[in-house]
């Protein structure tokens, strides 16, 4: 599988059930998400700012998305979790089954971040993004075209310890009208 065939299979709505154990404060959490990728042109507006602001030719990139998330928390019931951001996946030129993932907001740090990606035989995407204060490492894959896992772990800076520990499963929404 190479990054565009990820980003096609990954298109869509999606409600995800995460259960993250957040190790630094003895805490149990468990959010409930609906979680919407859209595929973005090459030339968009915000995909070519994205590029600018980290010094990449857009002729390099591959398959740009958005990725907006609202969700709810048992830790803070009256909190809603929002967001959104553009991605990049800026493939690399020797293997094509790794590369640099621009993102407008990170996962660890709400601040611009570049990730690395890798898809390995099965298909599994991971990434490794590198903030100033901690270290994100997701795997993503697909155990169904409509069933997404992905298992998440925050690090401290020096990578060396594990704050926060989580798996989510993420269902497609199917418009059963069509």
């Amino acid at each position: 599988m190479n990054i565009d065939e990820f980003i096609e299979r990954s298109l869509g709505k999606w409600r995800s059930q995460r259960s993250a154990h957040h190790l630094a404060f003895h805490h149990f959490e468990e959010v409930t998400s609906e979680i919407e990728i859209l595929s973005l042109d090459n030339h968009d507006a915000r995909v070519t700012a994205l590029c600018k602001a980290n010094q990449v030719d857009p002729h390099l990139i591959s398959s740009p998305f958005y990725m907006a998330w609202t969700g709810e928390s048992d830790w803070d019931e009256d909190e809603v979790l929002t967001g959104s951001t553009v991605l990049v996946p800026v493939p690399d030129s020797e293997n094509p089954t790794q590369g640099r993932l621009l993102r407008e907001q990170g996962y660890a740090e709400t601040v611009p971040a570049i990730g690395h990606y890798q898809l390995i035989e099965d298909g599994s995407f991971i990434l490794r993004t590198k903030y100033d204060r901690a270290t994100a490492e997701e795997k993503i894959w697909f155990a169904t075209p409509n069933l997404r896992l992905r298992v998440s772990l925050i690090k401290t800076g020096d990578g060396k310890g594990v704050t926060t520990a989580s798996f989510s499963s993420e269902i497609r929404s199917l418009d059963l009208s069509e």
